[in-house]
């Protein structure tokens, strides 16, 4: 895979260089919430600024049904990184059209300009392939040269990720190395104990994640709502918690083969309990009672780790010297169930371990929280990505960019 590095050597002055990144940032109205996927790929649009291209930056944001949605727009994108780069960005207000041929045409050597949403055109996320191909290939008339950085969606096999690259001369940007070489260090140079903490929703969307890791990891601490589904593989009442009754199966089967191959499987010894769901919006305090993991009430809700859970995983990862994270342990978004969370933030920041948060809501929770994100080894823009990595799938994304 060629990278950023290649091309500059080789000289961009002058030439229009399309960088498809990832600004799919959270809005509350127009008012970004975090900016974090914003800043990640600064490095790359400075760099290539600075040594004379015109830089057209392209990305998707939300999931708008292939038309102009206003509610997704990039245009607080564009706002957000012209004041990150303290220069003006020009904003086209279409993907293809004469408003980015305007945009892209009245760039002069070092400026910047962002096109809107990529999937306010159909083509992007099209299935037939002559479709992606042809919304590519006009994509491909406003540049001279492909730079993927948008790691966030590398795993979609979508128009600007997968096709346009095969009709420019293509490379890798500064974020998307970085996340590769983090991503070796979790699969094929890993310094052991290696120690994956596991949170979020739905365990269903974490099975194919821990089949591989459990090839690899030395022990998976297991939080969020899909430790319930655990829990009840081992029997225990889980009351109204989150429940995927249909997985059960498969958690048993990983669970004999996780004591077969000598990894240790860690759940929760305590959660805090609710017979309702918190008000995010008002933070109103929710006074949750903190029960044994195998004593869940049955009109009650599981919504976060209990404090003996957030001792025993501090304790469970302050020997390892690799740390995955990725998934909340609970509904972080209210106090009164953002304190497993915490505890397993603050546990990778005192271990002495590379440690890497997995993108997504467990990134959003360490800003959220207001945790030092220089704190941790590394924060990737990219939790889908990362996983569908860490399972041993081809990514579309960065197959596109192989020499």
């Amino acid at each position: 895979m060629k990278t950023i590095d290649t091309l500059l050597a080789q000289g961009v002055d002058g030439k229009r260089v399309f960088v498809r990144a990832d600004l799919n940032v959270p809005l509350d109205g127009t008012a970004i919430t975090d900016d974090g996927r914003i800043r990640a790929v600064l490095p790359t649009i400075k760099a290539l600024a600075e040594a004379g291209a015109k830089v057209v930056v392209a990305s998707h944001l939300g999931r708008p049904k292939g038309a102009p949605d206003p509610a997704f727009s990039l245009r607080p994108a564009a706002a957000r990184l012209s004041e990150l780069l303290g220069a003006p960005v020009a904003f086209a207000g279409d993907t293809i059209g004469s408003e980015a041929h305007d945009a892209v045409g009245g760039l002069r050597a070092g400026q910047v300009a962002v096109l809107e949403n990529l999937r306010f055109n159909a083509g992007e996320t099209a299935k037939d392939d002559a479709e992606r191909a042809e919304f590519a290939a006009r994509l491909a008339a406003l540049a001279d040269v492909y730079v993927g950085d948008g790691f966030g969606a590398v795993h979609r096999k979508h128009a600007s990720v997968f096709d346009l690259p095969k009709l420019l001369p293509a490379y890798a940007g500064h974020l998307i190395a970085t996340e590769l070489g983090v991503l070796r260090k979790l699969t094929d140079d890993v310094r052991r104990p290696y120690a994956v903490v596991l949170g979020g929703a739905k365990v269903s969307d974490k099975l194919g994640v821990i089949d591989h890791l459990l090839e690899k990891a030395d022990r998976i601490l297991i939080g969020g709502g899909m430790a319930y589904t655990f829990l009840k593989a081992k029997g225990h009442e889980v009351g109204r918690s989150l429940l995927q009754e249909d997985q059960v199966p498969a958690v048993l089967e990983y669970l004999a083969r996780a004591e077969k191959r000598g990894v240790e499987f860690v759940l929760p010894v305590d959660v805090l309990v609710s017979g309702e769901f918190p008000d995010l919006k008002t933070k109103a305090p929710a006074h949750p009672a903190t029960v044994d993991a195998d004593a869940i009430p049955a009109d009650q809700e599981g919504l976060d780790i209990g404090p003996k859970t957030c001792e025993l995983y501090a304790a469970k990862l302050a020997d390892a010297a690799t740390v995955f994270w990725n998934g909340p342990m609970g509904v972080f978004e209210h106090p009164d169930y953002a304190k497993g969370t915490q505890a397993v933030a603050q546990a990778l920041i005192d271990s002495p371990a590379f440690t890497v948060v997995g993108g997504g809501d467990s990134a959003a929770a360490v800003r959220t929280l207001g945790f030092d994100e220089n704190a941790f080894g590394h924060i990737s823009t990219g939790g889908g990505a990362s996983l569908e990595y860490l399972e041993g799938k081809t990514l579309p994304g960065l197959a596109a960019l192989e020499d």
